[in-house]
């Protein structure tokens, strides 16, 4: 009785552990790919500030999404693992948007240090 009793505590812990590493990540969570600055070195400065703005307006968009999926997957993983085991097939865990977000994160980067070498002065905000 006891051996199947820790039996089923460690095969719950499996499962939990499994459910929990297909949730989809917060997007403070999700590093940035590396981009180089290379492609933004015959940028003007103007074009430089216009395209920043771009990509953190998409790269806004994209973290409201991938939070929302984020949330989402949490709640599912909450019913699914106290209330009602189906609601596990439900949770979608990362996908293209958290791809693009790790994209724009390091388009981001690239931009800021073509900034910085081009002397452009462009003021950029960090998430707090």
């Amino acid at each position: 009785m006891v051996f199947k009793s820790s039996f089923q505590k460690g095969l719950s812990v499996i499962l939990v552990a499994l459910v929990l590493a297909g949730c989809a990540s917060r997007a403070d969570n999700i590093s940035a790919a590396y981009v180089s600055p290379t492609g933004y070195m015959s940028y003007t400065c103007p074009q430089l500030r216009e395209e920043a703005a771009r990509v953190s307006a998409r790269a806004t968009q994209l973290t409201g999404a991938q939070n929302d999926k984020a949330t989402s997957d949490a709640v599912a993983t909450t019913v699914g693992v106290v209330l009602f085991w189906p609601a596990l097939f439900f949770i979608k865990g990362d996908s293209t948007t958290a791809a693009e977000l790790s994209r724009l994160k390091g388009e981001m980067e690239a931009i800021e240090q073509a900034n910085i070498k081009l002397n452009c002065g462009i003021r950029f905000a960090r998430p707090s």
